[in-house]
């Protein structure tokens, strides 16, 4: 942090007792880790190791669980396997090809309450067929009448403002970084530890992405540092030139509320010596670091769309146009690391065409009535997607918003602020996932896949303690954890739960065998890995005896 920062902080320095809750809060969450890890993982390895060791061909096998890390283990396993049970669906698209003013666009058909299909059992959804000769019947019944003149029933117009996004927390940028360099969420945090260091950006293990209004009253001095920064010199001098710096304090890039140890990842504007010294990296994120901090004090980026309806023969066609007429943030978003980005398609729906404003201008002539040129009608074929599978860096926002995967709506908001993991070590779980290799890590495309010793603990997991699988058990010891910060409930209630917990779900494995459910499992999984070994002995049975 800077100078100025820390000697507030002695200034407004608050007596320790006052932090003997959070503190108890904190032990306990470090106790909790370890004994559900240390226990849990003892009883699955005696339990089930032999068992994995098995079917695997290999002498022993532990299982290595944690509470985190073992839901993260699950999401990648369950998204692998929703891919792999996911049937893709075919359907057909009608599209008319239309003219006005010299410009060639398309209208898309859909089966609106006017229409002869609305509701038809033929239609995949209102803007599909599920065959292909349904989809040709229509354009044969268009074509059918002559003469066949398209009309505008209606034009819509509006302008929509998009603001730059918030300032990076360490999850932000690892995403981000993984997306523009292919670099691991890792190798993102020691780039910007390293940064740090040089005293280029503030502290980079933060979940706010935020500033505080303390350094908001201060902001001028980042600003003033980053006019020595050539690449984004002139930004910083025409934010300097203007007044939003000033009132950066009132918007919602300011918010104490949101920080719990430390603001958003910001530079600092000092230690601009130290960047000749940066490898080629470092110097691409400390920009991407800065472009975001920067795009705050400008506007918002304003569009012009319009949504244009076509009547043809008795059927509705839709067409959606987007144009960037005021580029407001997206000023500085022009990264130098990138040989050409077209800001304006930021943030386009599939169904929206970018197009210029002088074509834009010659819509805004049309009015209901006016006749289009009809080039033709076809048919286009699509089919449904599966999902997509983690990047690393998407991990990383999955673990920030876990909460989204739960249903209870009490315990989604306990880890709505926070998720699973924290910013200082989602990075090392994935990291450990590797090394166990229970997942794999594409290096050139950052994607995630469970390996098959990581189904098999799935499945070993799954069969035996599932909770661990699920982010609701994180939510409820997180709800129990504040309850502690709060001083509602002590520590000793808060251990008794604990123990009581692991001692039921470990009586609960010992007296259970799941050895020849799992044998089943792990031959489905098998089938999927090209180098999978034989087994070479039978199953064990359970024993509880087996290898660490």
């Amino acid at each position: 942090q800077t100078e100025e920062e820390i000697l507030r902080g002695i200034r407004e320095a608050k007596d320790e007792s006052e932090y003997d809750n959070l503190s108890a809060s904190a032990y306990l969450r470090a106790k909790e880790d370890y004994l559900m890890g240390i226990n849990f993982s003892r009883l699955l390895s005696l339990k089930y190791g032999n068992d994995v060791a098995s079917y695997l061909g290999t002498k022993y096998q532990s299982i290595s669980v944690g509470r985190v890390m073992t839901c993260v283990l699950g999401m990648v396993v369950r998204r692998e396997r929703e891919i792999r049970s996911f049937v893709k669906t075919p359907f057909y698209r009608v599209i008319a090809g239309l003219s006005f003013n010299g410009r060639n666009f398309e209208g898309e058909w859909r089966a609106v309450k006017e229409s002869r299909y609305f509701n038809s059992p033929l239609l995949y959804k209102e803007n599909g067929f599920q065959k292909k000769e349904d989809a040709q019947k229509l354009i044969d019944e268009l074509k059918a009448q002559n003469p066949l003149i398209p009309r505008v029933l209606k034009m819509e117009r509006k302008k929509e403002n998009k603001n730059a996004p918030l300032l990076y927390n360490l999850a932000e940028l690892q995403n981000d970084c993984a997306r523009f360099f292919k670099i691991s969420p890792d190798e993102t945090l020691k780039v910007v530890q390293e940064l740090y260091e040089k005293k280029l950006v503030t502290y980079p293990r933060t979940d706010a992405r935020v500033l505080s209004s303390a350094v908001a009253k201060e902001i001028s001095k980042n600003l003033r540092g980053l006019q020595q920064y050539n690449i984004c010199r002139g930004l910083a001098d025409e934010i300097l030139q203007g007044e939003s710096w000033k009132k950066i304090g009132s918007t919602r890039y300011t918010n104490d509320k949101q920080i719990t140890d430390h603001y958003a990842i910001i530079p600092t504007g000092q230690g601009l010596g130290n960047l000749r010294n940066l490898s080629e990296l470092s110097a691409k994120v400390y920009e991407t670091i800065v472009r975001r901090f920067l795009s705050i004090f400008y506007p918002s980026a304003v569009y012009q769309k319009v949504a244009l309806v076509t009547e043809i023969g008795g059927e509705q066609f839709f067409s959606n146009f987007r144009v960037l007429v005021e580029e407001g943030y997206l000023k500085a978003m022009h990264y130098s690391f990138f040989r050409k980005k077209d800001e304006d398609e930021d943030g386009k729906k599939d169904e929206e065409t970018t197009c210029d404003p002088a074509f834009l201008v010659a819509l805004s002539q049309l009015k209901k009535g006016s006749e289009l040129n009809l080039l033709g009608l076809s048919i286009k074929e699509g089919e449904t997607s599966p999902p997509k599978r983690y990047t690393s860096g998407s991990m990383i926002l999955a673990m920030e918003n876990a909460g989204q995967l739960i249903e209870d709506e009490e315990l989604r908001e306990q880890i709505k602020g926070s998720g699973i993991g924290t910013s200082a070590t989602r990075a090392e779980i994935l990291k450990k996932l590797q090394a166990n290799k229970y997942i794999a890590l594409n290096k050139k495309t950052q994607v995630l896949t469970p390996t098959h010793l990581g189904e098999m603990i799935f499945d070993v997991v799954n069969n035996s303690i599932r909770s661990l699988l699920n982010p609701e058990l994180t939510a409820s010891w997180e709800k129990g954890l504040t309850y502690v910060a709060e001083g509602t409930i002590t520590s000793g209630e808060y251990m008794e739960k604990l123990e009581g917990f692991i001692k039921r779900r470990t009586d609960a494995v010992l007296g259970s065998n799941s050895s020849y459910a799992l044998r089943k499992l792990f031959d489905e999984s098998a089938v999927f890995y090209k180098k999978q070994q034989k087994p070479q002995r039978r199953l064990t049975g359970g024993k509880k005896d087996g290898n660490m």
